[in-house]
């Protein structure tokens, strides 16, 4: 908004020449979040004590977690206003890419509001049943894909995808892109909601991610980045790292609260909405692959999920001592900030990882 509003007038004020930079407004998103998320933080933990809208812990969990039964949960509310509100305020509002992740986080955030407000407030065990949250994730993933097809913005390059450590090589889906697409959203929308079982650790691994997409976003709108990387350039994807950066901010800022011991937790309505970002993140700027690599703890985290099930069902036997991964670690010992701190090292490690595929090639 501050764009439209303000870079116009330069003809008149020079110093408002200042708006038309990303670095500038992307510095200012991230602060706008992390000051919304101090504001707006207290505030909303209140008004979930008030309501008795507290997280049950499941019976089949660690014996450590039951001591959290009643912390207030649906925080991702606090997470939700700190990114789109600087995103509203700081990103050109008239910019495809920005429109594309705003609604998909809006969209998945409503999904997992409703899945929140039936475990706790209406006290169903099992909130929205999975068949219909996995058609809000698929219909998500639908309108994406057919709106990026059917754009001249992404003319050129709407069924491809990048391939990590391969030079001058696009790979072109053709007609499995919107399938492919759908499930990108589904997958990591699921994976960041199974890795939200320890204080701080889901959306630590966000803000890391979120960190490594505002890089790629950046020199992927710059055809003088992308062409000396040698990347697919795509005009009008540098706005993204605006909204990269109130993402950023808003980790930092529910983390104030998030981190061991938690006051408040995301619940589904951060968990879904941030996964669904981050999977919209990947397709928008042509890294779906590497999605894989920036994610890497996610993924870990839902494959350790898929074995255990696999495993006993086919072979009575368990893999891990408990499932997702991090359940594992804490029941080998491993103290619950430990586990967590560990992951985001792996969790950085993996995004610089991601970073040298720009080179290594």
């Amino acid at each position: 908004m501050f764009y439209h509003l303000f870079y116009p007038l330069t003809k008149y004020v020079s110093g408002f020449n200042i708006f038309q930079y990303i670095t500038f407004r992307a510095a200012s998103a991230a602060i706008t979040a992390l000051l919304i998320s101090f504001i707006l933080g207290p505030r909303v933990i209140r008004l979930l004590k008030k309501h008795q809208i507290g997280e049950e812990i499941r019976e089949e969990g660690p014996e450590t977690h039951k001591a959290k039964a009643g912390t207030p949960t649906m925080g991702g509310i606090i997470v939700l206003g700190a990114v789109v509100v600087p995103t509203l305020l700081w990103a050109r509002l008239d910019n495809l890419y920005v429109q594309l992740v705003l609604l998909a986080t809006v969209w998945m955030g409503v999904v997992g509001f409703i899945d929140d407000y039936l475990k706790v407030v209406k006290k169903l065990p099992k909130g929205l049943i999975g068949r219909y949250k996995m058609v809000g994730q698929l219909t998500l993933g639908a309108i994406v894909g057919l709106i990026i097809l059917n754009s001249e913005t992404f003319a050129d390059v709407a069924t491809k995808t990048t391939v990590p450590f391969f030079k001058n090589f696009n790979l072109d889906v053709g007609f499995l892109y919107v399938p492919l697409v759908m499930l990108v959203i589904t997958a990591t929308s699921n994976s960041v909601n199974l890795t939200d079982g320890l204080d701080g650790l889901a959306i630590g691994l966000i803000g890391i991610a979120a960190t490594a997409w505002a890089g790629i976003s950046y020199i992927s709108g710059r055809v003088d980045f992308s062409e000396y990387l040698n990347i697919m350039y795509l005009p009008g994807a540098g706005e993204l790292t605006i909204y990269c950066a109130a993402l950023m901010g808003a980790a930092l800022g529910f983390l104030w609260y998030n981190c061991y011991p938690a006051q408040v937790f995301l619940g589904d309505t951060g968990a879904l909405a941030l996964g669904g970002a981050l999977g919209t993140l990947a397709i928008l700027t042509k890294k779906e692959l590497l999605l894989i690599i920036i994610g890497g703890v996610f993924v870990a985290e839902s494959l350790s999920v898929i074995l255990q099930v696999w495993s006993f069902k086919h072979r009575g036997k368990r893999i891990f001592l408990m499932a997702p991964l991090h359940h594992h670690f804490e029941l080998k010992g491993l103290p619950e900030p430990k586990v967590v701190i560990r992951f985001w090292i792996v969790g950085i490690l993996f995004a610089l990882l991601s970073l040298t595929t720009f080179k290594i090639r």
